[in-house]
């Protein structure tokens, strides 16, 4: 990544989002805090990090930096923009502010991947064949054919966002380094769905 990215965001925490360097993720923002949020960002780098809460106002320690790429505000009241994702962060710290949101320390190091552009060669067949089964029974639809037109990156990590499952399953792939790793760990989710769950005791073909 040409530009070096900053040591301290603005953070916007929301339970059951995650996303993923070179994904879309677009926010209806309408509470106060976070309003303030957007329109600061807008004026300085449109830059803002969006992480998992945890109970008691708690966030995770792994969370995804975004940009604003399109920004609109409608009569109401609400904003409503996109964020495309640059890189995953690791929070050192929260930095004491008298805004109404808050701002964290992060560092970036552990996710350096997530700025090189180079595709990892990985066999995503049989992650792909498991997903396939998996949001079907999830009664789940996805347009598989638009889905194939995606590298191997944007596919393991559309799957990673969209798939049913809980915070903490959402929060491992967010955390998982490599593409490798990422595939291979919401394999073994979407499996445990499949056998052990067995959705309503359903026979699983």
């Amino acid at each position: 990544m040409s530009k070096k990215l900053p040591n301290q965001i603005p953070i916007f925490p929301l339970s059951g989002v995650i996303y993923f360097p070179e994904t879309n993720l677009p926010l209806n923002i309408f509470e106060q805090r976070y309003l303030d949020l957007v329109n600061d960002a807008v004026g300085k780098d449109k830059l803002m990090g969006m992480i998992q809460m945890k109970k008691n106002d708690e966030v995770y320690k792994v969370g995804c930096l975004g940009k604003i790429n399109d920004f609109q505000k409608s009569k109401d009241g609400r904003i409503l923009i996109n964020l495309i994702g640059l890189s995953r962060f690791e929070i050192i710290e929260e930095a004491k502010n008298s805004k109404l949101y808050r701002e964290f320390r992060v560092n970036y190091n552990k996710f350096n991947l997530d700025s090189e552009s180079k595709i990892e060669d990985i066999d995503t067949e049989s992650v792909l064949e498991k997903a396939k089964t998996f949001l079907k029974k999830s009664g789940l639809l996805l347009n598989w054919k638009e889905f194939e037109k995606l590298d191997k990156t944007q596919k393991v990590n559309t799957l990673a966002m969209i798939a049913p499952i809980t915070n903490e399953e959402k929060q491992k792939l967010l955390e998982s380094v490599s593409l490798q790793e990422k595939a291979m760990t919401l394999k073994s989710i979407m499996s445990f769905y499949l056998h052990e769950v067995g959705f309503n005791n359903q026979t699983i073909q």
